[in-house]
């Protein structure tokens, strides 16, 4: 260990995918010194799970501006910005690449899980002396490290949602997973997964673009493979809201996929069971609150994330008892109240907590709301970074660009796989001044999205 003195240490950051990365550069362009401590072999290791995946915003809107301004000092040529890219296309072009930046690659560690933080020579009780002290960082292999702060940027990917229709597994869930009955998120089904849904019976439970994105693909997947049969489990009464803006979005590929998923529906090719709470879950399918049953070789659970803030357990966190987000950022991203599109700017004074020198950023720092967008993760990190340096003002001076989904609607969020209610809401006000949020054509991609076909994609929740 180096010296125990904060100001001498560098800043920890948790996760080297997007958000992870674009950190490590506003550290790199700030002059500070930092580690990123990555438990994958490699960056983005949640990236590749969906390397299948193609965006529906384009690359202008999916890298960060210091990432940006570092690779193009090595000579590096940003992709075309009006192009679709594909998770494996946005980590080969721009996240490695960022990785082996030279003012970032001395500072990633791979292969290192975090298994607590802590603050040095204190538990959560002990007060006098606490906010001088450093945070300890202990891996999985028993060593630790020092750090003068410490940015959470794990992101939920690994943490899904249960089946079970009260937020709890559902019986039987645990024996189906380790079966291998049960995928979480987007499967690659046209491709690495085919041959485990070709020909079989399959429930996609979810109403979020993760959801919607695999039914196409399945869709698709039934036309080429006999016997294969789709169908559409929803805790909500209706469909209507996961079918989204259609050619009022402002991203034409995201609109596009709630209507087909429409018409395939209307056809027959996708069977719909609404207002189904998973109660069970058998070796001939699920089993709903209700009584109802629905056949199902092979389960999709595409009912989202939840943060898991275990590690920073010994920390004092100050989290919203709902969201898991911090308590002042909870009602600016209530997707009771809010869509992506409605989202006040918000930086370092709602992402802090009782702890000093500890944020949660990116999806993570969102907990349970399906709304975040990765360019709000951009200018989280930005915010947080610059309030590390001192530059309170750059800190407070956020920006957010957000995009119209073309969807209204009076329908609210109704558990976890459902989108946020009131996307064409008017734009938040910050009545403390800040800058504030805009909606603009072209949009924002969310993380993670679902390809479905060769030129389309779809992400979480109506903001995709």
């Amino acid at each position: 260990m180096v010296s125990s003195s904060p100001e001498r240490l560098p800043v920890a950051v948790i996760g080297a995918g997007p958000v992870g990365l674009s950190a490590a550069a506003q550290l790199a362009t700030r002059g500070l010194d930092f580690v990123v401590l990555e438990a994958g072999d490699q960056v983005a290791a949640s990236v590749r799970d969906w390397a299948h995946v193609r965006m529906f915003s384009p690359w202008r809107f999916n890298t960060d501006p210091a990432a940006r301004a570092l690779l193009e000092a090595t000579g590096w040529v940003a992709p075309e910005p009006d192009t679709l890219p594909t998770g494996g296309e946005l980590i080969d072009r721009y996240l490695a690449p960022l990785a082996a930046h030279p003012a970032i690659a001395p500072h990633l560690r791979l292969g290192v899980a975090v298994r607590a933080i802590t603050r040095q020579g204190f538990d959560k009780v002990r007060t006098a002396g606490r906010e001088t002290s450093p945070f300890l960082i202990r891996l999985a292999d028993g060593s630790e490290l020092l750090a003068s702060a410490v940015l959470d940027a794990s992101g939920t990917w690994r943490t899904p949602n249960p089946l079970g229709g009260n937020g709890i597994p559902a019986h039987g869930e645990a024996e189906a997973v380790a079966a291998g009955r049960v995928h979480v998120g987007m499967p690659d089904v046209l491709g690495r997964a085919r041959s485990r849904f070709a020909g079989r019976s399959v429930a996609v439970v979810g109403a979020g673009h993760s959801a919607t994105g695999t039914l196409l693909a399945l869709a698709e997947l039934a036309d080429a493979e006999p016997g294969t049969t789709v169908h559409w489990i929803l805790r909500v009464p209706s469909p209507a809201r996961a079918y989204g803006g259609g050619a009022a979005d402002a991203l034409p590929a995201r609109g596009a996929i709630g209507t087909r998923v429409k018409a395939l529906v209307d056809a027959g090719r996708i069977t719909v069971h609404t207002g189904f709470l998973v109660r069970e879950v058998t070796e001939q399918g699920l089993v709903s609150a209700d009584g109802r049953s629905v056949a199902a070789k092979v389960i999709v659970n595409a009912t989202g994330a939840r943060p898991d803030h275990t590690l920073a357990s010994e920390l004092r966190l100050d989290l919203d008892p709902i969201l898991g987000s911090t308590r002042a950022l909870a009602p600016l991203i209530d997707p009771n109240h809010h869509s992506c599109g409605t989202v006040p700017p918000h930086g370092v004074d709602e992402l802090s907590h009782p702890e000093p020198g500890f944020f949660v950023v990116g999806a993570k720092s969102y907990g349970r709301a399906p709304t975040f967008l990765l360019a709000t993760g951009y200018e989280q990190v930005r915010s947080v970074v610059a309030a590390l340096a001192g530059d309170w003002q750059a800190a407070r001076q956020v920006q957010l660009t957000l995009p119209e989904t073309g969807v209204c609607s009076s329908v609210v969020g109704d558990g976890d796989d459902a989108g946020a209610g009131g996307c064409c809401g008017p734009a938040a006000v910050d009545d403390a001044g800040r800058s504030g949020v805009t909606t603009a054509h072209g949009g924002l991609s969310s993380l993670p999205l679902v390809a479905v076909g060769a030129g389309e994609a779809s992400g979480g929740s109506c903001c995709g």
